[in-house]
Parts: structure tokens; sequence; C-alpha cells
């Protein structure tokens, strides 16, 4: 039996080692913590959103950039302080303002298809992860926003996404407990919200019970690609390991940068700071006043989840600062801020602030496919959409190491994940 390693054990890392050993290949997970999906995994705004598929290579994004750039409270933060990691991806970033409308329906695409899988491997494998399929409703409170938001729709559609504009009063009957004037909205039925802690440990169990060999407390120190196959070096309380495979799968999230360049790939991710809070709702009022249907306020980059009873997750912001994962005051404050203004009768008495570094490539989509050497393979750079992304590149890469590992009759072509990785490995 071919063997693979795969490096990372968060949504991204997880969904891979299941997707491979669905496929009879044996699997052996590193993961530098104790448990799964303690990084930017744990406690993320929760949605698996289609709706929210448009990339950040628009000529407004750098505007807004601009505008915000000494505000300490912004949605979007940029420490000045330059460096050449910074440079280099955002000269990319720019080099990518042409392919927004492409890299938007192409993202939309697979956030779709990626439903398809993650319900039926939950389903299957009896995950609870307080799902909730009631929709996301994204919010505008000018028309600025809703004609901005019109157009999006338009690519939406395009990757086989339908949403529809609503008007306040529509808004008010799809989540009631919303407070405060808005412009109009628009609403996707079809998308849902989960615990992605939750998931990514229900996963991981599932994967072990398939034959996944899960190597937690296992730092990995280095990948090598040699004779065909790959060395991986590990250390732990016990000291320093070395494992050998037939192949490696990369899914280190911000970390996957560095193993790359010493395998010979340039994967340019930056680490994209998010901040979220968990709101306890301990009492019966605070239950009521906080909404059952998921938002996203465009203005203010916030998501939000209710997470079964008794929590509500509100999640966004973006901040490049390289790999500091300070929770800062000042960056949780607005997020407090907004649940007082738009749902004033949920109480913040009980608030646990969080911050995780999102994988960012500067096109927005992830890199999935081959590596320069035999054997190496990567699922990683999925940003902000890691989550609603993961099944489907789980699926594609999946189905790009069996290609290559596993023999296949005679005449058999490439599957539609191969096809679809070597698409997104050139976007």
């Amino acid at each position: 039996m071919k063997t693979i390693a795969v490096i990372g054990g968060g949504i991204t890392g997880v969904t891979t080692a299941y997707a491979l050993a669905r496929r009879g290949l044996s699997v052996t997970l590193f993961e530098k913590n104790r448990y799964a999906a303690m990084e930017t995994s744990f406690a993320n705004g929760g949605q698996l959103s289609a709706s929210n598929a448009e990339v950040w290579n628009h000529p407004s994004t750098l505007l807004k950039g601009l505008k915000w750039m000494l505000r300490n409270d912004a949605p979007l933060l940029v420490n000045p302080k330059p460096s050449w990691h910074k440079i280099s991806w955002f000269a990319e970033f720019m080099a990518h303002l042409p392919h927004y409308e492409r890299n938007t329906i192409e993202t939309a695409r697979l956030a779709v298809a990626a439903r398809e899988h993650l319900f039926a491997w939950a389903q299957e494998e009896g995950i609870d992860f307080d799902l909730k399929k009631q929709g996301i409703l994204h919010i505008y409170r000018d028309k600025a926003g809703f004609d901005h938001a019109g157009r999006v729709s338009e690519l939406l559609a395009r990757g086989g996404l339908p949403r529809r504009a609503v008007t306040p009063a529509e808004m008010k009957a799809i989540e009631p407990t919303l407070a405060g004037q808005y412009f109009g909205g628009y609403y996707t039925e079809s998308d849902s919200t989960g615990d992605i802690h939750k998931f990514t440990n229900g996963l991981a169990r599932a994967a072990e019970r398939r034959g996944v060999r899960t190597l937690f407390g296992q730092d990995v120190q280095g990948v090598k690609a040699q004779g065909g196959g790959v060395q991986v070096t590990s250390a732990d309380a016990s000291g320093v390991a070395q494992h050998a495979f037939d192949a490696v799968v990369v899914c280190a999230g911000t970390a996957s940068r560095q193993i790359a360049a010493s395998l010979g790939d340039r994967i340019n991710i930056y680490p994209v700071k998010g901040y979220s809070i968990t709101v306890n709702l301990r009492d019966e009022t605070s239950q009521r006043a906080a909404p059952q249907v998921s938002l996203l306020d465009d203005a203010t980059k916030l998501v939000t989840s209710r997470l079964g009873v008794d929590r509500f997750r509100v999640a966004g912001t973006a901040e490049f600062n390289g790999f500091n994962k300070d929770i800062r005051a000042d960056r949780i404050q607005p997020l407090i801020d907004w649940v007082q203004q738009c749902f004033p009768g949920v109480s913040t008495q009980s608030v646990v602030p969080w911050a995780g570094l999102r994988p960012m490539m500067p096109n927005m989509l992830p890199r999935v496919g081959r590596g320069r050497a035999p054997g190496v393979f990567y699922n990683t750079g999925h940003g902000h959409l890691g989550w609603t992304l993961s099944a489907v590149t789980a699926d594609m890469i999946g189905d790009v190491v069996a290609e290559a590992l596993l023999p296949r009759p005679m005449g058999a072509g490439q599957g539609a994940g191969a096809v679809a990785g070597h698409a997104l490995t050139q976007a």
C-alpha cells in the first residue's frame, strides 16, 4: 500500500487525510498541537459561505485599505512596516486585479461543489457540528454597497450560486432580531453555518477509524524529497524522528510557504490575521435576542454564526502584520460594539476573544496540485474560505494523488478533481 504524509491538522489537513484514506492510501497526519483544529480552524466565523466567494482583488479594496491605514479599529489594517514578503505579496495581489471576475466565478463554483462532499461526509460519519441550514443574509446600509453586491451576484450566478435581493422589510422578516436602518440586503438560502472546530475533530476521529495514523504533538522540522519518495523529520518531547513515505501533501496553513521553499516550490502565502468573539448566551433573553440566520455586514467585514442554543460567533477583519498572533483589545472592541448595536438585547458580559492567521494567496485561490518534485503535493492557501472550500479541495487533491500513486485500469482518464487541481495550480 502506498504511504502518504499529510502536514497539518487543521480543516484542510484533516479533510485531505480523510479523502486520501477513502481512496485506499495509507495516511499519516502530522500536527504540532495536541489536538486537531487548534489554530486557524479553532474559532472562525463559522460560515459555509459560497455567497462570500468574491475575491479581494478589486480596486475598491485598495482604496479602502488606504483610507483605513491610520485607524486601529479598521476592518482592513496593514502594518506599514515594510518586508520583502509583504511587498511581494501585495505586488502579486495587484497583478491579479484583471482576474477579479474569473477568480470570483471559480471560487463560487468550488464553494457550491464543496457542500455536497462536506454534508455527505458529516452524515456518513455521524458528525455533530451545530450545522444550521438557514442561509446567509448580506446587509447593506447604503446604495453604493447594495449596488456593488448586485454586480457580485451576477458573478456568483455564473459560478452556479443563486441569491436574491431583499428589501429592509424582507430582511426584518428573515431575521427579526436585527436592529438598525438598512438600504437593503442579499439573501443566499442555500448557505449554512457550523462549528469548524467540532467538525474537524469529528472528521479526524472518522479518519482514524478509516486507518489514518494521527501524530499529534509532532512539530515538523523538515520535509525532503529524495529517491522518488519523501522524508519527514518531526520532533516532540522525546526527541527527533525521521519518517519515510511515498508522498506528502502539505496542508500547513501559513507554514506552507516555508515548507514549499525547502522543496523547491514558491507558494507566496501571507498570514492575514482575523479576529473573532464567541458570545456566551447565558440567559434566555440573550438567546432570544441573538440571530438564528447568519449575517455578513459588508461595510464592517463582519460575519456571524449561531452555534447551538447558547453561543453566538462574530468574526472578521483582516490584519497584515506578519506572524503576529496577539489578540489586541482595540481590534476586539469593534466586534463587541457591533453586537451591542445590531443586537442590543444580547448580553456581552461573557465574551471569549480569539485570533487566527489565515493562509492567503495573492490571487485568493488555494494552491491545489503537484509540486516540482515527485511525490510532493499541496492543498493550502485557502485564505478566509478554508472552511467553505475544504471538502472540495480535499476531494480534488485526493484525485490528483490517487492518479499519481495508485495503479489505474487501462484507458482510464483523469478524474474531475485532477483537472480542477491543475487549473487551480496554474491560476
